[in-house]
């Protein structure tokens, strides 16, 4: 009874994140409930959902420096894990990002700060939907899971294809529950995430343009 009851669990746990990422934020992948976009995925608030839609400045308005929104972060991401350091520090033209990693070099979570504002938050989408550690699939950590890191890669390769077609995966980082894989042509032109117990993908829309690392 109790490996039964454990089993639901695991179960139920599962069908609520795919009906969270499919049904409300446009999950893509060979999940349990199938291909296709979700109710707020492409083509409704401005194109890319509700994460794609863009911040309102004033025209005087100047980004931060990249050090202070690296110092930002790093102070951040302490608080939540005092052994903490970031990797992959990244511009883009909505936001500074960069992933947080313990003292083994294993991800923890990833993190955006507003280039504007220098507000720093735990970045959305797979980080806040599918982190089993500091998101809300915490239910799910110590369950082994289901797409390795390769494997991951190969959905995210699959995907690709008929998203942005000539595109390769370049970087990858392993995050509890999911992985994360910039891609892109020549250079990086965007960021996705892979679940690892689904194999759903999710674009990351929020970004902008890539300014450089």
């Amino acid at each position: 009874m109790k490996r039964y009851g454990m089993a639901l669990g695991v179960s139920a746990l599962l069908l609520l994140g795919l009906a969270l990422t499919q049904g409300m934020m446009g999950g893509f992948g060979p999940g349990m409930m199938g291909y296709g976009p979700g109710m707020m995925g492409y083509g409704m608030m401005g194109g890319h959902g509700m994460m794609g839609m863009m911040a309102v400045y004033p025209p005087e308005a100047q980004p931060i420096p990249q050090k202070e929104a690296r110092a930002r972060m790093e102070a951040y991401a302490k608080r939540l894990y005092p052994g903490a350091r970031l990797k992959d520090f990244m511009a883009f033209s909505q936001n500074y990002y960069a992933q947080v990693v313990d003292e083994k070099g294993q991800g923890l979570l990833e993190l955006i700060v507003d280039r504007y504002t220098g507000v720093v938050s735990p970045e959305p989408g797979p980080n806040r939907m599918w982190n089993t550690r500091y998101g809300m699939m915490g239910g799910l950590a110590g369950i082994p899971a289901r797409f390795s890191l390769e494997e991951a890669k190969t959905l995210a390769e699959t995907f690709l294809k008929g998203y942005l077609p000539g595109a390769q995966v370049m970087e990858a980082g392993a995050f509890p529950g999911y992985y994360t894989f910039d891609f892109g042509r020549k250079e990086v032109e965007g960021m996705l995430s892979v679940n690892a117990y689904t194999g759903e993908v999710w674009v990351h829309t929020w970004h902008g343009s890539f300014l450089g690392e």
